[in-house]
Formats: C-alpha cells, structure tokens, sequence
C-alpha cells in the first residue's frame, strides 16, 4: 500500500512539472499569446482560473511583491483580497441570477448595466442621494449576521415577567416549535390563497376556528388577526357598520388594558368615531350616538365580573357589547356568548406562541351569524370537491385590501396564520383536559399568592373574584416594584399604591416563594408556597363558572378503538376469551402529533416543493440565516412592556425615524 502511495505521487509530480514547463513555455512565446487551461489541481483562487488572461496579466502576476507561492519549485501565483473573503455571502445563495447574468438580461434590454436600468426606470425624485451605513455598508455573510444577532440577543436580559396586560409566558411543546415554527413545509407558505393545494394548512385553520367558537360560545370566528389590539378595534368598525354608521361614539370601559385602548382610538380617526373611555357604573347611553361599547373579561387589573345585567341594559339602548376575553380564563369562566356579548375579540399568545417583545400573535374574533358578512379577515368552509368529496375553502374574505382597497381595512398579511396554526395546535396537543389542567394550576397559584400575602400582612389583597392576577395595595408600590427588579423580576406597577402580579404556565413554586420574599420587605418569611396549597380556594363565583363543554370535536381529544382479538401464541391462551380495548391518545403525544402536522403539511404546496407564486411573501422570502433568530430565548422571552434596559438588544435592531 505504501508503495501504491509513492508510484502515485510520484507520477501526480512528474505531471505537474511537465504542465509547468508548458505554461512557461507558452508564456514566453512572442508569436502569439496562448490561452492557459488550468489543471484541476490549481487553485480556483488563483486569478489563473480565468481562461482570458493575457501575456502581460500572466508576467505581471509574478511581479507582484506580496504574492504567495503554490505549486512545485519556483512557480508563484497571485490571490487577490477577494478571494480571501468569507464565501458564505447572502447573494450567492439566494440570488439565482450571477452578476455576469444580471448584466445579459440588462444588456437585452438596452442598457450596459442592471445599475443602468435602474437609473432609466426609478425617477430621480423618489430616490435618496445616498445610504451609508457605518457597519453594514457592505453587507454581512450569514455567519456575520448570526453573530451580530448573537450579540444583539446577549443585550437583551429576561426577567421573570409577571406584567400580564394580556401577554404571558408560555411554553412553546418543542413538537410544535420544531415541526412548525421553524419548518420551511409550514412558515413559507402558511397564507392559504389557493384552497386547492393548501388543504393541510386550511384544516389547522379550522381548528382555530372551532377552538375559538368553543371557548368564546359564538358560533363564528375568523383565522385570524394581528393581536388583541387590532381585534378590538376592528370590532369597533363593526359595530359602525351594524348600525350603517348613524351614531358615532364607541365607549371603552377603563378596564381594558391600555394598549388596546389606545389603538381604538387611533383607528377612530380613520371611521371618524368618538371614543369614550369611562367607568363601568359610569357609562350612559343616553345620548342616543352610542354604537358599541368594550370592556374586558378578566379586568386589566385581574377582576372578574359579571356582565349580565350590563349586557342587558346595553341592549336594551340598541348599544352593541364587545368584550376582550382571555383564552386561558374561559376555560374556567362562563363563556361571553352565553353571557350575551355580541363580539369577542383576543389574543391566542398564551397558547404556545412566545411574548416576542409584544407580537405579533395570531388574535381572533367571534361573533353571531346575524355579523358574518362584516366580520374581518377571512373564515375557512367545509365545502365539496369535484369529486364530491369534502373539501375546505376560504368562505369569505370579501375585505382584503388587494381586493377591495378603497373599502377595506384588513389586510390577509395581518391573519398572522402560521401562529394561528401554532395556537391551535397547541389546543390540539394539550386537549380540553391538559387545558384545563394549566388553567386550574395557574388559577391555583394566583390563589396561593393571595392567602401568602394575607399571611405577610400590612399588604391589602383585591377582593374581587380574580383567575390569573392579583392586585395588591401597598404603602409604597414603586419600593416593592425595585426590590422585585433586584432578584430579576417584573411586576406592574399601578399607581403609587398599587401592584398588580400576573401569573402563567411557566410560573413555579419557586417563583411564588422569590415573591414573598420580595413583599416581605427583606424580613423572614415563615411559609412556603408549598404549604399554603391546602388553604388555597376557587376564587371564581360559581355564577360565572364555566358549565359548558368545549373541545368535543375528536380531533381534540382521545379517541378509542375497540379491538377483539383472538390469541395468537401460547402466551395468549388466558386471555382468549377476554376483549382488549385499546385506547389510543390521538395527537396529545408527541409523536402522534408529529404524524398528524407531516399529514397536513403534505397536503401543501411549499417552497420545499417549488416556487410559491402566490401568498406569503415575506416568509419564502426569508432565508434559513434570517429565520433562525426569531426562535431564540433571548429574543422571544421578553414582555412588552418590561423595562427598556432590559430590551436593548431590541432597541438596537429597532430602526429610528430618518431625519430630512
């Protein structure tokens, strides 16, 4: 063998010397210069790679002071700067066109060059004299741009946020995380324009649909919307075009979360609508120019209250109700529609889809059969195929902004489908029992949070019912706010005498013992929050707890076979007479969701198919190298609203208004 070794190099050296001496040759040669084909064993980085290299760019290549040496004896070859640089660059993998192409396609329009092109097509008027940026100007390789989102990330800092305002800590099943979020067969093509191949993605859809219509007690839902916010404000909209636009005050009772009540009224604008924020016991309808009013179910501050009679009262004025409601709490709670509220509108967040510094999340909205013509975005049908076969469809979607842009407002870009998809699969996995399971455990810690607080004393505990947040008052709410910051915890802070503590599914027993720390003001505590879990209670009224079934459809819940089966070895034989049933756990494992998510998606046209030529523009667009950040801890485990410093990874990559 290691003769073989010796002959071969021996004759791979004889032939480099010998093509040497031909290229010398050939170079020196006054007649005529000859072209030089390079060996397979030169380096493609050498500028003797290109076939048009004359007798003076060959000479003077040898000349050259920093040159390296590659090859046998005295042979040099040249390597330019270029060539030294990292070869992962973004065009090369994601352009299809090269250069040297870009430069024929403009030259078969009639111009030297594609910058040519653009000069004779773009008017000057629009154009910026120039955008130079300090570190970026030139581009960065894949590698580079990881490491700078890397380092963004590292700026960031997570907190334990207990903030709620309608955005929670959850966990993201990695089945899902992985098979969806991060799955190009999902993410590039999650808009479904075209029913025909997108039967996979439409049949997740409806599973939103139902979960939503389910939890809400409305029979109709659409798939989706942009967040909570957005949600309310559209059915605001609504409720203007119920009434044909004839009264134009919508009231907002203050205990929806801010957020949602400042955008209603910057969307009021656009509908020329007045908005009222008042209290519940303060609301009058008797101007006879209110078209809808909203509150919220649990209050911002974590009430719960019962809209009943308000509902009734409303009505009887001809004042249509909207109600923000959570997800989490209606599987505890009475739900709105049978509560009578018109519409309902919320965010899905909190059911698998990660806080992301504020969105965006899949939110929805559920209202009567009477509204459906003028319900937003769009709502996925059962229908029938050619064949006679079921089939699903996008029902409606009369109000998109392609379609009818001078009438619409909401566009299908704002759906966010693909969270849609991770919250209702979520729902899928989990089933009405694990949801109601995470429901009770939040809800229980919340209650042992408040009978922990009552123990410290000196801190007043909210009477009111609450599910998921507990308001305090305290002497002085910042001071115990900055003690919370101290052991890396968030907390809303209402006014100078009142804190509000929000708990999720990813909060702990631990957490709930930092917490009694913190509000012991640094003196021993004498409990745990294990021990307080006996005198813990339901703080729901019983009027207002939830009755009604949710989550029937199979596709949420376990499904059993019944098998008989005769023995079929020795083994066997006691069992002969007996009936196995068999109860299979459809999609609440892992690995039966797995099947079910590769099932759908195989039903799809997607970029790992073809060219997608409609719909989702922005994912198939984005590389591999784009995507990956947007799954990271550090970026998605952020609350909205926590303190700026703790965000400035964000606020680094979150780009200023441009001066003139």
């Amino acid at each position: 063998m290691e003769r073989a070794r010796k002959v071969a190099n021996g004759a791979i050296l004889k032939r480099l010397v010998n093509e040497s001496k031909q290229s010398r040759n050939g170079e020196m040669s006054s007649r005529s210069p000859v072209s030089y084909t390079p060996s397979r064993y030169v380096s493609s980085l050498s500028p003797f790679g290109s076939k048009n290299h004359s007798r003076s760019d060959s000479l003077g290549a040898r000349n050259v002071s920093n040159n390296v040496g590659f090859g046998v004896g005295s042979q040099i070859r040249s390597i330019s700067v270029e060539a030294l640089k990292s070869s992962d660059t973004f065009p090369r993998r994601h352009n299809s066109a090269t250069p040297e192409e870009q430069t024929k396609m403009a030259e078969s329009c009639g111009f030297d060059s594609l910058d040519a092109l653009i000069d004779a097509t773009v008017p000057k008027a629009i154009r910026i004299d120039s955008m130079k940026f300090p570190k970026f100007d030139g581009g960065l390789t894949e590698s580079q741009m990881i490491e700078h989102m890397k380092d963004l990330e590292s700026k960031n800092k997570i907190f334990k946020s207990f903030i709620g305002m309608g955005y929670y800590n959850t966990h993201v099943p990695p089945v899902i995380l992985r098979n969806i979020m991060e799955n190009p067969a999902w993410y590039t093509q999650y808009t479904p324009y075209q029913a025909e191949i997108s039967q996979g993605r439409l049949e997740s859809l409806l599973n939103f649909q139902t979960m939503i219509t389910d939890l809400t007690g409305l029979p109709m839902s659409n798939a989706s919307l942009l967040d909570e916010g957005t949600a309310a404000a559209e059915a605001m909209a609504m409720c203007n075009n119920i009434v044909k636009g004839k009264k134009k005050t919508f009231i907002i009772a203050n205990n929806c979360h801010p957020q949602t009540i400042d955008i209603c009224k910057t969307r009021a604008d656009g509908f020329d609508l007045k908005v009222v924020t008042a209290d519940l016991k303060d609301i009058d309808y008797s101007s006879g120019d209110v078209c809808g009013v909203l509150v919220q179910y649990p209050g911002t501050e974590g009430e719960i209250l019962d809209y009943g009679e308000f509902v009734k009262n409303a009505h009887a004025q001809g004042v249509k109700v909207v109600m923000a409601s959570d997800l989490l709490a209606l599987i505890m709670l009475k739900p709105p529609g049978e509560l009578g509220a018109d519409i309902v509108v919320g965010s899905a967040q909190r059911f698998g889809v990660p806080m992301g510094y504020g969105g965006p999340h899949a939110a929805f909205l559920a209202t009567s059969q009477e509204y459906k013509r003028m319900m937003p975005g769009r709502i996925i049908g059962v229908s029938v195929d050619s064949s006679g076969k079921p089939a699903l469809r996008m029902a409606m979607q009369t109000r998109e902004q392609h379609i009818r842009r001078d009438k619409a407002t909401s566009n299908i870009c704002t759906a966010q489908a693909l969270l849609a998809n991770m919250a209702a699969m979520y729902a899928v996995y989990h089933g009405p029992e694990g949801l109601k399971t995470i429901a009770q455990r939040v809800h229980g810690l919340a209650g042992a949070f408040a009978v922990g607080l009552k123990k410290l004393g000196n801190i007043d505990v909210q009477g009111l019912p609450f599910f998921d947040t507990v308001k305090v008052t305290c002497a002085d709410a910042h001071a115990i706010a900055d003690a919370a910051y101290k052991s890396e915890i968030n907390l809303r802070v209402v006014d100078a005498k009142t804190i509000t503590v929000s708990f999720d599914e990813t909060t702990t027993l631990d957490d709930l013992d930092k917490l009694f720390k913190v509000f012991a003001g640094g003196k021993p505590v004498s409990f745990t929050a294990a021990s307080l879990a006996p005198e813990v209670e339901n703080a729901i009224p019983s009027g207002l707890l939830r009755q009604s079934s949710y989550l029937t459809h199979q596709i949420f819940n376990t499904y059993g076979t019944f098998m008989k089966r005769r023995p079929t070895c020795s083994l066997q034989i006691k069992c002969a007479t007996l009936t196995i049933i068999c109860y299979l756990f459809r999609y609440h494992t892992e690995h039966e969701l797995l099947r079910y998510l590769h099932k759908l998606q195989s039903k799809d046209l997607s970029l790992c198919h073809s060219m997608i030529p409609l719909g989702s523009c922005t994912m198939k667009l984005n590389a591999t190298t784009e995507m990956m950040p947007v799954t990271w801890p550090g970026f998605t485990d952020i609350h909205p609203f926590a303190p700026s410093e703790q965000a400035q990874g964000y606020q680094a990559n979150i780009p200023l208004p441009r001066t003139p």
